[in-house]
C-alpha cells in the first residue's frame, strides 16, 4: 500500500468543553505547536478510542500529535525543493 504524504505536529489540549445541551457531545479544544496563531486552535468531538477499541476522552493539558494525511494526487513538489533538483543536475 502507497504510503500518503503526512506532517504530525505537536499539541496541547487547552481546554474541554461541555455541551450546551446535554444531546450535544463534549468537545476539546487543541492548539496546535508550529501553526499561524489565529488559526491554531481547533474543537473535535472528545471522543478517542484506546487500543483495546474501548471510548476514552482527553484531558485539559494533554500533550497529543496532529496528524494530516493527503492523498499523492492532492500534492505537488515545493517549488524551491524543484530548485534544488534543477541545481543538482546543472552542476552534475
Amino acid at each position: 500500500m502507497e504510503e500518503k504524504p503526512s506532517v504530525t505536529l505537536p499539541a496541547i489540549v487547552e481546554k474541554i468543553i461541555k455541551p450546551a445541551h446535554p444531546r450535544e457531545p463534549e468537545k476539546a479544544q487543541v492548539a496546535i505547536e508550529g501553526a499561524d496563531d489565529l488559526y491554531r486552535e481547533i474543537r473535535i468531538e472528545n471522543t478517542l478510542k484506546d487500543e483495546d477499541g474501548n471510548p476514552v476522552r482527553l484531558k485539559e493539558g494533554a500533550e497529543v500529535e496532529v496528524t494530516l494525511h493527503a492523498d499523492p494526487q492532492a500534492t505537488v513538489p515545493k517549488k524551491e525543493d524543484l530548485e534544488e533538483t534543477q541545481d543538482v543536475r546543472e552542476t552534475a
